[in-house]
C-alpha cells in the first residue's frame, strides 16, 4: 500500500494527503508552491492547509510579506492520535453510563425469499433446551414436507424440545400431530377455521423469537429478552388454556 493510501487511516485522504505530503517536502513554502506540487487549485490547498493547521500537521509562518506553510514533524500524527485515545478513556465511563440508561436495543435480522425462511429457522438449531413455538400449516406447505423433516431430523440430534400450538389441519394432525415423540414434541391443537395461522412463532433461546411468514416470504429474528419473555407468556397463557389432545396411533 503507497505512502498516500496509508493516511487515508488517519483522517488524510485524498487531496489532504496531497497537501499534507507536499509542505512535507517542500518544507516552508507558499500556498501557490504546494498548490503546484499537490496538483490542485490554489484555494483549494489553502482551504486545507487551514484545515491541517487546525490539526496540528501544519505550522504557518511569514518571511517579509510571504505568508509560507511548514510541514509538522510526522510524529505529529501519533501524538494526535494519543491525545484522542487520552480523552476517548476519560468520557468512556460517562458514555457508558448513558448508555445503561438507555438500555439495549433488540437485535432484528430480516431474511427474504425461501432461503430466507430457511435461514430463520436453522438459527433455533444453534440452541438445545426447549423452544415454544405456533406452528403454521402455509410455512410447512411452502418449504415442503422433504425439507421439514430434515429440519425436524436436526433439532432431535440437537435435542431441542418442542411443545407447539398447531392448527387440527388434516396435514398437521396426520403427518406431523401423530409423530410428536419421535420429534420430540409435545403438541395441543385448535381449531383451523377459528384460528387460521398464517405465520409461525418461534420462542427460544432464552431470548430470541422468530417470525415466519409464507405469503410475504420473510422471516424476522428478534433477539430481546423482554420480547422473549413476554412472549414466552403469552405462550403459556394459551397453552394452559387448552385441553390436552391424545396422539393418534399411526
Amino acid at each position: 500500500m503507497e505512502l498516500r493510501q496509508q493516511l487515508q487511516q488517519f483522517g488524510l485522504a485524498g487531496k489532504k494527503a496531497d497537501v499534507y505530503l507536499a509542505s512535507l517536502e517542500l518544507g516552508s513554502a507558499t500556498v501557490i508552491e504546494i498548490a503546484k506540487k499537490a496538483g490542485i487549485k490554489r484555494t483549494t490547498a489553502y482551504d486545507i492547509l487551514l484545515d491541517l493547521v487546525q490539526k496540528g500537521l501544519v505550522s504557518e509562518t511569514s518571511k517579509g510579506k510571504k505568508r509560507l506553510f511548514v510541514g509538522e514533524d510526522p510524529e505529529k500524527i501519533l501524538k494526535n492520535l494519543r491525545s484522542k485515545e487520552q480523552m476517548l478513556s476519560e468520557i468512556l465511563p460517562l458514555l457508558k453510563s448513558v448508555y445503561n440508561v438507555r438500555g439495549v436495543k433488540p437485535r432484528i435480522r430480516y431474511y427474504e425469499g425461501i432461503e430466507g425462511l430457511k435461514e430463520t429457522y436453522n438459527d433455533t438449531l444453534k440452541y438445545t433446551g426447549e423452544m415454544l413455538a405456533f406452528a403454521s400449516e402455509d410455512v410447512v406447505k411452502i418449504l415442503g414436507n422433504d425439507w421439514a423433516y430434515d429440519y425436524i431430523k436436526k433439532r432431535v440430534k440437537n435435542n431441542l424440545r418442542v411443545r407447539a400450538i398447531m392448527p387440527a389441519s388434516e396435514i398437521i394432525s396426520k403427518d406431523y400431530f401423530a409423530r410428536d415423540p419421535e420429534h420430540l414434541r409435545v403438541s395441543k391443537l385448535i381449531d383451523p377455521k377459528k384460528y387460521p395461522f398464517s405465520m409461525e412463532i418461534n420462542i427460544y433461546g432464552h431470548s430470541k423469537v422468530s417470525l415466519m411468514s409464507s405469503k410475504e416470504q420473510l422471516g424476522i429474528t428478534i433477539e430481546s429478552t423482554e420480547i422473549y419473555n413476554t412472549m414466552k407468556l403469552i405462550f403459556e397463557l394459551v397453552w394452559d388454556n387448552l385441553p390436552e389432545v391424545k396422539i393418534p396411533k399411526i
